[in-house]
């Protein structure tokens, strides 16, 4: 079993964006929120998704992205001149309600639980990018750098209920180990 870090919650209620000339509700904009937050069947207290279709339920409650994808976005959104300052990308920005470190998607598979002190979150699927996602990284490919890149992150169904707070470690239980995020990803590439 390996181990990991929970360096933040993020929380986001749905706000109306602006995008090419339309307004669309987005909960995207996640911002970290301090203390312990409880976490139920259809994701954490406070939080909301603006599309349930695509995001949020029972088998997409929660989503967590790794920590360690951070400074290469950085470096993208560069290379596409959207920041050109070396600002270092607040944690939450990708929509993430949890920023985790020392777990990236090739090592992450479909039935794996991860088991924090007082929840258990099972991965389910990777997430697959959205008009909303290029739209907040500022560039036109970004969509297809996630998918190409496998900097996807995934998400979590709750399969115990309870709380979480930042600077937890959580256990992962190995499932059936058939189908790794990458690998769906690659298969979602492909189509």
């Amino acid at each position: 079993m390996s181990t990991i870090t929970l360096l933040s919650i993020n929380t986001a209620t749905a706000q109306p964006l602006q995008i090419q000339g339309r307004k669309v509700l987005s909960a995207i904009g996640k911002q970290p929120r301090q203390g312990r937050l409880r976490v139920g069947p259809l994701g954490l207290e406070g939080d909301e998704q603006a599309d349930p279709q695509w995001h949020g339920g029972v088998s997409k409650a929660v989503y967590a992205y790794p920590a360690e994808h951070y400074g290469w976005w950085e470096q993208r959104r560069r290379a596409q001149q959207v920041d050109l300052f070396d600002q270092p990308l607040p944690q939450g920005f990708f929509g993430e309600n949890l920023t985790v470190q020392g777990l990236l998607e090739q090592d992450v598979f479909v039935g794996d639980v991860l088991h924090f002190p007082d929840c258990s979150l099972r991965v389910t699927e990777p997430r697959q990018p959205c008009f909303k996602f290029m739209h907040i990284m500022g560039y036109a490919q970004a969509a297809k750098d996630m998918v190409s890149s496998g900097y996807s992150g995934w998400y979590l169904a709750v399969q115990r209920a309870g709380t979480l707070q930042a600077g937890e470690q959580a256990t992962v239980e190995h499932g059936p180990r058939q189908t790794p995020i990458a690998s769906l990803l690659r298969r979602h590439r492909q189509l």
